[in-house]
């Protein structure tokens, strides 16, 4: 018996609807290799990002500010590139 050509492995929800993250598999490909482009999909996704922001409250003037703060340091990265 060969190796399928895709695993297909944990589901993510997105508003309710269930998302697969669907790998392709080469012939003769490494597993790892295949785990590491899982890993990385999964990481894209944001989804353990999403799970910790949700376990505990951010007060909407602290998410402002961290939004601020954020767009200050991306103004001064491209400011610094300019010159």
């Amino acid at each position: 018996m060969g190796i399928k050509n895709s695993y297909k492995f944990a589901p993510l929800t997105r508003g309710g609807v269930i998302l697969m993250l669907i790998i392709p598999i080469k012939d003769g490909e490494n597993i790892d290799r295949a785990l590491k482009r899982y890993k990385r999909k999964f990481d894209k996704t944001g989804t353990v990002r999403q799970l910790r922001s949700r376990t505990a409250f951010t007060k909407p003037s602290v998410k402002r500010r961290v939004q601020i703060q954020k767009a200050a340091y991306i103004q001064g990265l491209r400011d610094s590139v300019e010159n």
